[in-house]
């Protein structure tokens, strides 16, 4: 059974699933309507030194950049709207590439279009992250959006760091308004 992860309490990827070597990233949500158009979440990931910034420009993977330098992190494509069964849209990480300066992985959310849409995490219902293995598809964590933030449009969602040489997942649920812009900001 899966872990629901809990904020601010780091779970082993190690411990969790001994032999890891990769997992995918998947985000959910139900699909909404709102002022005539669908809300449409995006999945991004930064990848961070120890500085808490992006180690380079490249290292920030979402749907205008699909792939990480190093070749550990991908995202296969981008999901409108929310719709169907399981994930709306993943990102896969092959922990056996990640750049050696990469300390962090940082998942966040953020809404396409959010201004000019009048769109928040307010309108999206059943929203979550997970974290699945690789190698077998199974699901070691996941989080679930149950906060209701009304004004905001982006969130980090979890964090994946690195710890003595293994990986550790944590959930944050941090939301911020102004967009994949600001995120950018926060971490350049």
């Amino acid at each position: 059974m899966a872990i629901q992860l809990q904020k601010k309490q780091p779970v082993s990827l190690a411990k969790e699933m001994p032999g890891i070597q990769g997992f995918v990233a998947g985000l959910g949500w139900d699909p909404a309507v709102v002022n005539g158009y669908s809300v449409d979440l995006d999945l991004s990931v930064f990848m961070l030194g120890a500085n808490g910034k992006l180690i380079a420009d490249e290292f920030f993977v979402f749907y205008n950049n699909t792939e990480s330098p190093d070749g550990s992190t991908s995202y296969p494509g981008d999901s409108i709207g929310g719709v169907g069964d399981g994930d709306d849209e993943v990102i896969k990480v092959d922990l056996s590439k990640i750049d050696e300066r990469v300390e962090f992985l940082y998942f966040t959310v953020t809404i396409d279009q959010s201004g000019e849409r009048s769109h928040h995490f307010g309108h999206v219902n059943n929203s979550y992250i997970l974290i699945r293995n690789i190698a077998d598809n199974s699901i070691l964590c996941q989080y679930k959006l149950n906060e209701s933030f009304n004004n905001e449009d982006s969130l980090v969602f979890a964090a994946v760091s690195r710890n003595n040489g293994d990986w550790d997942v944590e959930a944050l649920g941090q939301a911020f308004n102004g967009g994949l812009g600001t995120l950018v900001e926060l971490y350049q």
